[in-house]
Protein backbone atom coordinates (compact mmCIF):
# COMPACT_ATOMS: atom_id res chain seq x y z
CA UNK A 1 0.00 0.00 0.00
CA UNK A 2 1.39 3.43 -0.78
CA UNK A 3 0.71 6.35 0.95
CA UNK A 4 0.82 9.10 -1.85
CA UNK A 5 -1.54 11.80 -1.29
CA UNK A 6 -4.46 11.74 -3.61
CA UNK A 7 -6.39 14.99 -2.62
CA UNK A 8 -5.02 17.82 -0.56
CA UNK A 9 -7.78 18.78 2.19
CA UNK A 10 -9.34 21.74 2.81
CA UNK A 11 -7.47 24.36 4.63
CA UNK A 12 -8.59 24.34 8.14
CA UNK A 13 -6.55 26.24 11.28
CA UNK A 14 -4.21 24.40 12.99
CA UNK A 15 -4.56 21.59 14.78
CA UNK A 16 -2.36 19.02 16.48
CA UNK A 17 -0.90 15.36 16.88
CA UNK A 18 0.77 14.57 19.89
CA UNK A 19 4.11 15.84 20.41
CA UNK A 20 3.44 13.66 20.52
CA UNK A 21 4.52 13.96 20.98
CA UNK A 22 8.76 11.54 17.11
CA UNK A 23 15.42 11.10 11.11
CA UNK A 24 16.99 11.16 7.55
CA UNK A 25 19.24 10.36 4.26
CA UNK A 26 22.05 12.38 4.77
CA UNK A 27 25.88 11.62 5.82
CA UNK A 28 26.88 9.88 8.70
CA UNK A 29 28.41 12.83 10.12
CA UNK A 30 25.64 15.63 9.90
CA UNK A 31 24.01 14.78 12.71
CA UNK A 32 25.44 17.73 14.15
CA UNK A 33 25.18 17.52 18.07
CA UNK A 34 27.01 20.00 19.22
CA UNK A 35 28.55 20.25 22.90
CA UNK A 36 28.22 23.07 24.97
CA UNK A 37 31.66 24.64 23.59
CA UNK A 38 30.37 24.35 20.07
CA UNK A 39 32.42 21.65 18.91
CA UNK A 40 30.96 18.65 16.85
CA UNK A 41 30.39 16.18 19.35
CA UNK A 42 31.36 13.65 16.89
CA UNK A 43 32.73 12.67 13.32
CA UNK A 44 31.31 9.90 12.35
CA UNK A 45 27.80 7.46 13.45
CA UNK A 46 27.67 3.89 13.48
CA UNK A 47 25.00 3.01 11.19
CA UNK A 48 23.11 -0.26 11.23
CA UNK A 49 21.66 0.02 7.75
CA UNK A 50 25.09 2.10 5.95
CA UNK A 51 26.90 -1.09 4.70
CA UNK A 52 23.70 -2.00 3.27
CA UNK A 53 22.24 0.83 1.70
CA UNK A 54 23.67 0.47 -1.30
CA UNK A 55 21.96 -3.41 -1.90
CA UNK A 56 18.65 -2.47 0.15
CA UNK A 57 19.62 -4.28 2.79
CA UNK A 58 19.43 -3.43 6.71
CA UNK A 59 21.60 -3.94 8.89
CA UNK A 60 20.51 -7.57 9.66
CA UNK A 61 21.63 -8.33 5.75
CA UNK A 62 17.75 -8.67 4.76
CA UNK A 63 15.02 -6.85 2.50
CA UNK A 64 14.67 -3.98 3.71
CA UNK A 65 11.15 -2.95 3.88
CA UNK A 66 9.63 0.19 3.30
CA UNK A 67 6.42 2.21 3.24
CA UNK A 68 6.29 2.48 -0.91
CA UNK A 69 8.47 -0.81 -2.01
CA UNK A 70 5.37 -3.35 -1.98
CA UNK A 71 7.29 -5.62 -0.24
CA UNK A 72 5.72 -7.49 2.69
CA UNK A 73 7.40 -6.84 6.13
CA UNK A 74 10.03 -9.63 7.12
CA UNK A 75 9.34 -11.66 10.71
CA UNK A 76 12.52 -13.87 10.34
CA UNK A 77 14.72 -11.54 11.94
CA UNK A 78 13.08 -12.39 14.92
CA UNK A 79 14.84 -16.11 14.21
CA UNK A 80 18.24 -14.56 15.14
CA UNK A 81 17.12 -14.54 18.75
CA UNK A 82 14.68 -17.05 19.22
CA UNK A 83 15.30 -21.04 18.68
CA UNK A 84 11.33 -22.04 17.31
CA UNK A 85 9.41 -21.92 20.72
CA UNK A 86 12.31 -21.18 22.83
CA UNK A 87 11.61 -18.07 25.19
CA UNK A 88 13.04 -14.89 24.38
CA UNK A 89 16.17 -14.00 25.92
CA UNK A 90 17.21 -10.80 26.16
CA UNK A 91 20.55 -9.07 25.29
CA UNK A 92 22.51 -7.57 27.97
CA UNK A 93 22.33 -3.81 27.79
CA UNK A 94 25.34 -2.12 28.63
CA UNK A 95 24.96 1.57 30.95
CA UNK A 96 26.43 3.94 29.12
CA UNK A 97 25.68 6.61 31.32
CA UNK A 98 27.77 8.19 34.39
CA UNK A 99 25.21 10.18 36.15
CA UNK A 100 23.62 8.16 38.56
CA UNK A 101 21.04 10.39 40.19
CA UNK A 102 17.52 10.19 38.30
CA UNK A 103 15.71 8.03 36.08
CA UNK A 104 15.54 7.19 32.67
CA UNK A 105 12.49 8.08 30.60
CA UNK A 106 11.57 5.36 28.14
CA UNK A 107 8.50 6.37 26.46
CA UNK A 108 6.00 9.34 25.63
CA UNK A 109 5.39 11.72 28.75
CA UNK A 110 8.17 9.26 31.02
CA UNK A 111 7.82 6.33 32.98
CA UNK A 112 3.95 6.72 34.10
CA UNK A 113 3.24 8.43 31.03
CA UNK A 114 1.97 11.49 33.12
CA UNK A 115 4.59 13.89 32.41
CA UNK A 116 5.81 13.63 36.22
CA UNK A 117 9.44 13.51 37.10
CA UNK A 118 10.75 11.96 40.41
CA UNK A 119 13.55 14.10 40.48
CA UNK A 120 14.85 16.50 43.00
CA UNK A 121 17.40 19.36 43.31
CA UNK A 122 16.81 21.24 40.73
CA UNK A 123 18.81 24.55 40.19
CA UNK A 124 18.05 27.72 37.81
CA UNK A 125 20.28 30.46 37.77
CA UNK A 126 19.37 33.98 36.44
CA UNK A 127 20.63 32.98 33.30
CA UNK A 128 19.07 29.60 33.08
CA UNK A 129 20.25 26.34 33.00
CA UNK A 130 23.31 25.23 31.28
CA UNK A 131 23.13 23.90 28.03
CA UNK A 132 25.02 20.60 27.51
CA UNK A 133 24.92 19.86 23.58
CA UNK A 134 22.20 20.10 21.02
CA UNK A 135 21.44 18.27 17.96
CA UNK A 136 19.57 19.63 15.08
CA UNK A 137 16.46 17.92 13.35
CA UNK A 138 14.69 18.62 10.27
CA UNK A 139 10.76 16.82 9.92
CA UNK A 140 9.52 15.52 13.49
CA UNK A 141 7.54 16.70 16.11
CA UNK A 142 8.00 14.16 18.77
CA UNK A 143 10.46 14.25 21.80
CA UNK A 144 13.23 11.63 22.14
CA UNK A 145 13.08 8.75 24.86
CA UNK A 146 15.96 7.72 27.26
CA UNK A 147 17.11 4.55 28.79
CA UNK A 148 20.89 3.22 30.36
CA UNK A 149 22.73 6.71 28.56
CA UNK A 150 21.19 6.11 24.99
CA UNK A 151 18.96 8.83 23.93
CA UNK A 152 16.68 7.92 20.96
CA UNK A 153 15.19 10.50 18.57
CA UNK A 154 12.92 9.66 15.68
CA UNK A 155 13.22 12.09 12.72
CA UNK A 156 12.75 12.65 9.04
CA UNK A 157 15.67 13.89 6.57
CA UNK A 158 14.54 13.53 2.96
CA UNK A 159 12.90 10.29 1.86
CA UNK A 160 13.64 8.66 4.95
CA UNK A 161 12.26 8.06 8.72
CA UNK A 162 15.02 7.00 10.98
CA UNK A 163 15.58 6.38 14.45
CA UNK A 164 18.89 8.03 16.12
CA UNK A 165 20.90 6.73 18.89
CA UNK A 166 23.22 9.27 20.86
CA UNK A 167 24.89 9.11 23.89
CA UNK A 168 22.47 11.16 25.87
CA UNK A 169 24.45 13.06 28.34
CA UNK A 170 27.20 14.07 25.66
CA UNK A 171 25.31 13.91 22.03
CA UNK A 172 27.62 11.54 20.77
CA UNK A 173 26.37 9.43 17.82
CA UNK A 174 26.22 5.60 18.29
CA UNK A 175 24.19 4.61 15.31
CA UNK A 176 21.11 5.15 13.38
CA UNK A 177 18.59 2.79 11.15
CA UNK A 178 15.75 3.99 8.59
CA UNK A 179 14.04 3.17 6.17
CA UNK A 180 12.17 5.07 3.04
CA UNK A 181 8.51 6.95 3.44
CA UNK A 182 6.92 9.17 0.89
CA UNK A 183 3.87 10.16 3.16
CA UNK A 184 2.63 13.58 3.01
CA UNK A 185 0.84 15.71 5.13
CA UNK A 186 -3.11 16.63 3.72
CA UNK A 187 -2.76 20.15 5.57
CA UNK A 188 0.89 21.25 4.75
CA UNK A 189 2.42 20.34 8.16
CA UNK A 190 5.89 18.33 8.24
CA UNK A 191 5.72 14.83 7.21
CA UNK A 192 7.79 14.04 9.60
CA UNK A 193 7.21 11.47 12.54
CA UNK A 194 4.86 12.23 15.51
CA UNK A 195 5.49 9.46 18.27
CA UNK A 196 8.23 9.40 20.48
CA UNK A 197 10.71 5.83 20.77
CA UNK A 198 9.40 3.27 23.31
CA UNK A 199 12.14 1.40 24.83
CA UNK A 200 11.56 -1.99 27.03
CA UNK A 201 14.87 -3.65 28.05
CA UNK A 202 16.95 -4.58 24.83
CA UNK A 203 14.37 -3.50 22.61
CA UNK A 204 13.19 0.15 21.71
CA UNK A 205 10.03 0.21 18.70
CA UNK A 206 8.89 2.82 16.67
CA UNK A 207 5.77 4.07 15.08
CA UNK A 208 5.82 6.31 11.94
CA UNK A 209 3.60 8.51 10.39
CA UNK A 210 2.58 6.04 7.61
CA UNK A 211 2.16 3.53 10.02
CA UNK A 212 4.72 1.82 10.04
CA UNK A 213 5.38 -0.49 13.28
CA UNK A 214 9.06 -1.19 14.23
CA UNK A 215 11.00 -3.32 16.81
CA UNK A 216 15.31 -2.42 16.81
CA UNK A 217 17.79 -3.96 19.18
CA UNK A 218 18.47 -0.85 21.71
CA UNK A 219 22.32 -1.80 21.39
CA UNK A 220 22.79 -1.42 17.48
CA UNK A 221 19.82 -0.81 16.05
CA UNK A 222 19.43 -4.04 14.57
CA UNK A 223 15.85 -4.30 12.60
CA UNK A 224 13.86 -7.05 14.71
CA UNK A 225 10.65 -7.20 13.11
CA UNK A 226 8.46 -4.45 11.40
CA UNK A 227 5.08 -4.35 10.57
CA UNK A 228 2.84 -2.15 7.64
CA UNK A 229 -0.05 -1.86 9.84
CA UNK A 230 -1.54 0.58 7.00
CA UNK A 231 -1.83 -2.14 4.47
CA UNK A 232 -2.21 -4.92 7.07
CA UNK A 233 -4.94 -3.37 8.82
CA UNK A 234 -6.57 -1.14 6.14
CA UNK A 235 -6.17 2.44 7.57
CA UNK A 236 -7.42 5.26 5.91
CA UNK A 237 -4.67 7.84 6.18
CA UNK A 238 -6.32 10.00 8.97
CA UNK A 239 -5.65 13.85 8.88
CA UNK A 240 -2.30 14.02 10.07
CA UNK A 241 -1.14 10.70 9.53
CA UNK A 242 -0.38 7.93 12.25
CA UNK A 243 0.07 10.15 15.71
CA UNK A 244 -0.02 7.74 18.94
CA UNK A 245 2.93 6.59 20.62
CA UNK A 246 2.44 2.62 21.49
CA UNK A 247 2.43 1.24 25.49
CA UNK A 248 4.19 -1.91 26.65
CA UNK A 249 2.18 -3.87 28.94
CA UNK A 250 4.06 -7.08 30.33
CA UNK A 251 4.92 -9.09 26.72
CA UNK A 252 2.20 -6.69 24.79
CA UNK A 253 2.70 -3.78 22.85
CA UNK A 254 -0.79 -2.12 22.88
CA UNK A 255 -0.88 0.11 19.56
CA UNK A 256 -3.75 2.20 18.48
CA UNK A 257 -4.78 1.58 14.91
CA UNK A 258 -7.95 2.28 13.89
CA UNK A 259 -7.99 -0.21 10.27
CA UNK A 260 -11.47 0.08 8.10
CA UNK A 261 -12.67 -2.42 5.82
CA UNK A 262 -11.42 -2.54 2.17
CA UNK A 263 -12.72 0.23 -0.32
CA UNK A 264 -13.14 2.33 2.24
CA UNK A 265 -13.58 6.20 1.26
CA UNK A 266 -11.07 9.02 1.72
CA UNK A 267 -10.82 10.67 5.84
CA UNK A 268 -12.44 13.75 4.06
CA UNK A 269 -15.64 12.39 3.10
CA UNK A 270 -16.66 11.88 6.68
CA UNK A 271 -17.59 8.07 5.92
CA UNK A 272 -14.44 6.36 7.38
CA UNK A 273 -15.64 3.05 9.66
CA UNK A 274 -13.86 1.10 11.58
CA UNK A 275 -12.87 -2.94 11.05
CA UNK A 276 -12.78 -3.85 14.57
CA UNK A 277 -9.22 -2.88 15.60
CA UNK A 278 -9.12 0.63 16.93
CA UNK A 279 -6.95 -0.64 19.28
CA UNK A 280 -4.11 -3.58 18.41
CA UNK A 281 -1.91 -5.90 21.15
CA UNK A 282 1.24 -7.55 19.69
CA UNK A 283 3.72 -9.99 21.11
CA UNK A 284 6.23 -6.97 21.79
CA UNK A 285 9.18 -10.07 20.82
CA UNK A 286 7.97 -11.10 17.42
CA UNK A 287 5.31 -8.94 16.37
CA UNK A 288 2.14 -11.15 15.88
CA UNK A 289 -0.93 -10.03 16.85
CA UNK A 290 -2.76 -10.73 20.09
CA UNK A 291 -5.72 -9.29 19.83
CA UNK A 292 -7.68 -6.56 18.68
CA UNK A 293 -10.64 -4.61 19.54
CA UNK A 294 -12.96 -1.71 19.34
CA UNK A 295 -15.01 0.01 16.61
CA UNK A 296 -13.24 3.22 16.59
CA UNK A 297 -10.55 5.31 14.31
CA UNK A 298 -7.66 6.12 15.17
CA UNK A 299 -6.57 9.35 16.96
CA UNK A 300 -3.52 11.51 18.37
CA UNK A 301 -3.91 10.35 21.78
CA UNK A 302 -1.63 7.97 23.28
CA UNK A 303 -2.79 4.57 25.30
CA UNK A 304 -2.70 4.80 29.18
CA UNK A 305 -2.12 2.18 31.70
CA UNK A 306 -3.21 1.85 35.33
CA UNK A 307 -4.09 -0.16 38.41
CA UNK A 308 -7.14 0.61 40.15
CA UNK A 309 -8.67 -1.66 43.05
CA UNK A 310 -6.21 -4.36 42.03
CA UNK A 311 -7.46 -4.23 38.25
CA UNK A 312 -4.89 -3.41 35.33
CA UNK A 313 -6.70 -0.96 32.57
CA UNK A 314 -5.80 0.11 29.74
CA UNK A 315 -7.63 3.73 28.84
CA UNK A 316 -7.51 4.84 24.60
CA UNK A 317 -9.29 7.83 23.96
CA UNK A 318 -9.94 7.22 20.44
CA UNK A 319 -11.27 9.47 17.61
CA UNK A 320 -14.98 8.89 18.57
CA UNK A 321 -14.58 8.32 22.44
CA UNK A 322 -12.84 6.53 25.43
CA UNK A 323 -12.06 2.75 25.81
CA UNK A 324 -11.74 1.26 28.76
CA UNK A 325 -10.27 -2.64 28.58
CA UNK A 326 -8.52 -5.37 30.25
CA UNK A 327 -5.22 -5.17 28.98
CA UNK A 328 -4.35 -8.80 29.27
CA UNK A 329 -6.97 -10.27 27.43
CA UNK A 330 -7.93 -7.06 25.52
CA UNK A 331 -12.08 -7.56 27.11
CA UNK A 332 -13.90 -3.89 26.58
CA UNK A 333 -15.46 -2.95 29.76
CA UNK A 334 -16.67 0.42 28.07
CA UNK A 335 -17.16 2.93 25.28
CA UNK A 336 -17.70 6.63 26.40
CA UNK A 337 -18.52 8.78 23.67
CA UNK A 338 -16.91 11.94 23.02
CA UNK A 339 -15.88 13.72 20.18
CA UNK A 340 -17.06 16.98 18.80
CA UNK A 341 -19.44 17.22 15.95
CA UNK A 342 -17.18 19.01 13.34
CA UNK A 343 -15.75 16.15 11.09
CA UNK A 344 -12.30 18.13 11.51
CA UNK A 345 -11.31 17.44 14.74
CA UNK A 346 -9.30 15.41 16.42
CA UNK A 347 -8.66 13.98 20.36
CA UNK A 348 -5.30 13.96 20.88
CA UNK A 349 -4.84 14.50 25.14
CA UNK A 350 -3.66 11.42 26.65
CA UNK A 351 -6.28 10.41 29.52
CA UNK A 352 -5.71 11.48 33.05
CA UNK A 353 -5.88 8.53 35.52
CA UNK A 354 -6.62 9.36 39.49
CA UNK A 355 -7.89 6.73 41.41
CA UNK A 356 -10.87 5.64 39.89
CA UNK A 357 -11.11 8.87 37.80
CA UNK A 358 -10.50 9.47 34.65
CA UNK A 359 -10.48 12.86 32.84
CA UNK A 360 -10.60 13.35 29.28
CA UNK A 361 -10.20 16.62 27.37
CA UNK A 362 -10.26 17.87 23.71
CA UNK A 363 -10.23 21.31 22.31
CA UNK A 364 -13.17 21.06 19.04
CA UNK A 365 -16.69 20.85 20.86
CA UNK A 366 -17.43 19.35 23.82
CA UNK A 367 -14.17 20.14 25.82
CA UNK A 368 -13.50 18.04 29.05
CA UNK A 369 -15.14 15.30 31.30
CA UNK A 370 -14.40 13.07 34.34
CA UNK A 371 -15.42 9.73 34.70
CA UNK A 372 -15.34 6.92 37.72
CA UNK A 373 -14.77 3.60 36.24
CA UNK A 374 -15.34 0.18 37.43
CA UNK A 375 -15.22 -3.01 35.55
CA UNK A 376 -17.68 -3.36 32.50
CA UNK A 377 -19.59 0.30 33.17
CA UNK A 378 -18.61 4.22 34.06
CA UNK A 379 -20.53 7.26 35.75
CA UNK A 380 -19.94 10.72 34.65
CA UNK A 381 -18.61 12.82 37.29
CA UNK A 382 -19.06 16.25 35.47
CA UNK A 383 -18.69 17.50 31.58
CA UNK A 384 -18.64 20.24 29.86
CA UNK A 385 -21.25 19.15 27.46
CA UNK A 386 -23.80 21.75 28.57
CA UNK A 387 -21.17 24.52 29.80
CA UNK A 388 -21.60 26.53 26.69
CA UNK A 389 -18.31 28.64 26.30
CA UNK A 390 -17.69 28.64 29.39
CA UNK A 391 -15.69 24.96 29.66
CA UNK A 392 -13.45 24.00 32.15
CA UNK A 393 -10.83 23.09 29.84
CA UNK A 394 -10.06 22.65 26.10
CA UNK A 395 -6.75 20.37 25.80
CA UNK A 396 -5.45 20.48 22.24
CA UNK A 397 -2.66 18.06 22.36
CA UNK A 398 -1.15 18.72 25.98
CA UNK A 399 -1.73 16.26 27.93
CA UNK A 400 -2.69 17.92 31.46
CA UNK A 401 -1.06 17.32 34.83
CA UNK A 402 -2.66 16.45 37.80
CA UNK A 403 -1.03 17.16 41.12
CA UNK A 404 -2.77 17.17 44.42
CA UNK A 405 -6.13 17.25 43.19
CA UNK A 406 -5.72 19.92 40.77
CA UNK A 407 -5.19 19.53 36.59
CA UNK A 408 -2.64 22.26 35.12
CA UNK A 409 -2.55 22.43 31.38
CA UNK A 410 -3.31 24.45 28.04
CA UNK A 411 -6.66 25.24 27.10
CA UNK A 412 -7.65 26.12 23.75
CA UNK A 413 -7.64 25.40 20.11
CA UNK A 414 -5.24 28.18 18.46
CA UNK A 415 -2.46 29.87 20.00
CA UNK A 416 -4.35 33.48 20.27
CA UNK A 417 -7.22 32.23 22.41
CA UNK A 418 -5.04 29.37 24.68
CA UNK A 419 -5.03 30.00 28.59
CA UNK A 420 -2.48 27.86 30.57
CA UNK A 421 -5.01 26.97 33.09
CA UNK A 422 -5.69 25.36 36.27
CA UNK A 423 -8.59 23.90 37.64
CA UNK A 424 -10.05 21.72 40.55
CA UNK A 425 -10.42 18.34 39.49
CA UNK A 426 -13.35 17.11 41.43
CA UNK A 427 -15.46 19.86 39.87
CA UNK A 428 -14.09 21.51 37.10
CA UNK A 429 -13.99 24.58 38.56
CA UNK A 430 -11.51 26.92 37.33
CA UNK A 431 -8.92 28.05 39.90
CA UNK A 432 -6.66 30.79 37.15
CA UNK A 433 -6.30 30.60 33.90
CA UNK A 434 -3.00 32.89 32.06
CA UNK A 435 -3.29 33.98 28.29
CA UNK A 436 -0.55 34.91 26.45
CA UNK A 437 1.65 31.59 26.50
CA UNK A 438 0.04 30.51 22.98
CA UNK A 439 -0.19 26.24 23.43
CA UNK A 440 2.09 25.69 26.16
CA UNK A 441 3.38 22.08 27.10
CA UNK A 442 4.05 21.21 31.08
CA UNK A 443 6.79 18.57 32.89
CA UNK A 444 6.58 18.38 36.98
CA UNK A 445 9.62 18.33 38.55
CA UNK A 446 10.54 19.20 42.13
CA UNK A 447 7.29 21.25 43.38
CA UNK A 448 7.76 23.14 40.06
CA UNK A 449 6.43 23.54 36.06
CA UNK A 450 9.11 24.16 33.23
CA UNK A 451 6.83 25.07 30.88
CA UNK A 452 7.32 25.77 27.12
CA UNK A 453 6.08 28.11 25.32
CA UNK A 454 4.98 27.33 21.10
CA UNK A 455 6.95 30.36 20.66
CA UNK A 456 10.27 28.31 22.42
CA UNK A 457 10.10 30.30 25.37
CA UNK A 458 10.82 28.46 28.68
CA UNK A 459 9.25 29.83 32.15
CA UNK A 460 9.77 28.16 35.92
CA UNK A 461 6.64 28.20 37.86
CA UNK A 462 5.54 27.07 41.19
CA UNK A 463 2.87 24.66 41.44
CA UNK A 464 0.21 26.82 43.35
CA UNK A 465 -3.08 26.23 42.26
CA UNK A 466 -4.05 29.82 43.85
CA UNK A 467 -2.18 31.59 40.78
CA UNK A 468 -0.05 31.60 38.22
CA UNK A 469 3.15 31.62 39.96
CA UNK A 470 6.52 32.62 37.90
CA UNK A 471 9.61 31.88 39.13
CA UNK A 472 11.75 32.95 35.64
CA UNK A 473 11.61 33.17 31.88
CA UNK A 474 13.98 32.27 29.70
CA UNK A 475 14.64 32.15 25.88
CA UNK A 476 17.40 29.53 24.51
CA UNK A 477 20.03 31.91 22.17
CA UNK A 478 22.73 30.58 19.87
CA UNK A 479 26.07 30.86 21.34
CA UNK A 480 28.01 33.05 18.86
CA UNK A 481 31.20 35.12 18.15
CA UNK A 482 30.09 38.84 20.45
CA UNK A 483 32.62 40.66 18.01
CA UNK A 484 29.87 39.82 14.91
CA UNK A 485 26.90 40.25 16.70
CA UNK A 486 25.20 43.64 15.80
CA UNK A 487 24.89 45.96 18.23
CA UNK A 488 21.58 45.66 19.96
CA UNK A 489 20.40 42.71 18.73
CA UNK A 490 19.96 39.39 20.80
CA UNK A 491 21.51 36.44 18.83
CA UNK A 492 18.64 33.80 17.36
CA UNK A 493 16.95 31.45 19.02
CA UNK A 494 17.71 28.53 19.76
CA UNK A 495 14.11 27.29 19.81
CA UNK A 496 12.34 28.17 16.73
CA UNK A 497 8.74 28.10 16.56
CA UNK A 498 6.16 25.48 16.62
CA UNK A 499 7.54 24.35 20.07
CA UNK A 500 4.76 21.68 20.84
CA UNK A 501 6.53 18.57 22.55
CA UNK A 502 6.30 18.74 26.61
CA UNK A 503 9.95 18.97 27.93
CA UNK A 504 11.40 15.71 29.49
CA UNK A 505 13.29 14.86 31.98
CA UNK A 506 15.89 12.17 33.07
CA UNK A 507 19.03 11.78 35.60
CA UNK A 508 19.21 15.68 35.61
CA UNK A 509 19.39 16.43 32.17
CA UNK A 510 16.28 18.74 30.53
CA UNK A 511 15.53 18.19 27.07
CA UNK A 512 13.04 20.64 24.91
CA UNK A 513 13.17 21.00 21.42
CA UNK A 514 11.56 23.32 19.08
CA UNK A 515 10.91 23.17 14.88
CA UNK A 516 14.29 21.93 14.07
CA UNK A 517 16.61 21.91 16.87
CA UNK A 518 16.72 19.34 20.56
CA UNK A 519 19.00 20.86 23.02
CA UNK A 520 19.66 19.60 26.34
CA UNK A 521 20.34 21.25 29.72
CA UNK A 522 21.55 20.26 33.10
CA UNK A 523 18.33 21.40 35.15
CA UNK A 524 20.03 19.05 38.41
CA UNK A 525 23.55 19.15 39.13
CA UNK A 526 25.33 15.82 39.91
CA UNK A 527 26.75 15.60 43.46
CA UNK A 528 29.95 16.26 44.08
CA UNK A 529 31.50 12.83 44.98
CA UNK A 530 32.24 14.51 48.76
CA UNK A 531 28.72 15.27 49.19
CA UNK A 532 27.31 11.95 48.04
CA UNK A 533 29.77 10.22 49.98
CA UNK A 534 27.88 8.80 53.61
Amino acid sequence: MTFRMSRRGPAFRPLFFAALVCWGCVSLATIGCTSEEGAPAAEALQSADSSASSNGLDGNQRPQHSADDGETPEHDDILLRRAGNAPYVAVEVPDLGTRRQGIDWPGFLGPNHNSKSPERGIRWPKQGPPIRWTMPLENSYGMPSISRGRLFMFDRRGDRAELICVHSETGQPIWKQGYRTNYEDYYGYNSGPRCAPVIDGDRVYTFGVEGMLRCHRVTDGSLLWSTDTASEFGVVQNFFGVGSTPVIENDLLIVQIGGSPPGSPAIHSGQVRSNGSGVVAFDKFTGQVRYRLGDELASYSSPVLATIDGRRWCFVFARGGLLGFEPASGTLDFHFPWRARILESVNASNPVVVGDRVFISETYGPGSALLRVRPGAYEVLWSDARRGRNKAMQTHWNTPIHHKGYLYGSSGRHEANAELRCIELATGKIMWSQPDLGRCSLLYVDDHFICLTEYGELLLLRVNPEKFDVVSRLVLRRRGNPARQPAGVPPARLLRPPAWAAPILSHGLLYVRGADRLVCLELIPEPTAAASSP
